[in-house]
C-alpha cells in the first residue's frame, strides 16, 4: 500500500508541471503573437525599451496565474488593438481575411477564362471563326509568287 501511494506522488509529481504548462501561458507562446507597440514588429523580435517593458508586463501576468487569452485581452486593454499580431476576426477586420481570399478567386477565374479563349482559337474577341486562308483572287496571286520561287 506504502509503495502504491509512493508511486502515485511521483507521477503525480512529474505530471503536475507538464499539466500547468499546457493550461498556462508562456512569454515565448505570447510573443509570437503580439506587436511592439513602439517599432511595430513582432515582440519575439523587437528589442527596444518599449519591447522589454513588454516582456515584464507579461511575464508579471503569467506569474499571477493567467491564460494566453486573458494576457492578451490585459495587453489589447493596456496598448490597444495594434498590439496584436492579427487582427480579429470579426467586424471590419474581417476584411483582412475575406479580400485576399475574394481576389485569388477573382484572379483564378480570370486566368481560366483567358486560358480557354486562348485554347479556343483565340479569335480576338471577334467571335468570328478563323478564316481558312486568302480565297479568290489573294489565293491566285500567292500561288503565282511561290511558283516564281520554286526551284
Amino acid at each position: 500500500m506504502s509503495r502504491l501511494v509512493l508511486l502515485l506522488g511521483i507521477s503525480l509529481a512529474v505530471l503536475a508541471p507538464t499539466a500547468a504548462a499546457e493550461g498556462g501561458a508562456s512569454l515565448t507562446e505570447i510573443e509570437k503573437q503580439v506587436m511592439c507597440p513602439v517599432c511595430g514588429t513582432l515582440l519575439q523580435l523587437a528589442e527596444s525599451p518599449q519591447a522589454q517593458r513588454e516582456r515584464a508586463f507579461i511575464n508579471r501576468l503569467i506569474d499571477e496565474g493567467r491564460s494566453e487569452e486573458e494576457v492578451k485581452d490585459a495587453l489589447v486593454a493596456e496598448y490597444g488593438n495594434e498590439v496584436l499580431a492579427l487582427p480579429p476576426d470579426s467586424g471590419f477586420s474581417l476584411s483582412a481575411y475575406v479580400v485576399p481570399i475574394v481576389a485569388f478567386l477573382i484572379a483564378a477565374a480570370a486566368l481560366a477564362i483567358g486560358v480557354l479563349r486562348w485554347r479556343r482559337g483565340g479569335s480576338g474577341g471577334t467571335g468570328a471563326p478563323p478564316s481558312a486562308g486568302p480565297s479568290g483572287e489573294d489565293a491566285e496571286r500567292l500561288d503565282a509568287d511561290l511558283a516564281r520561287y520554286d526551284l
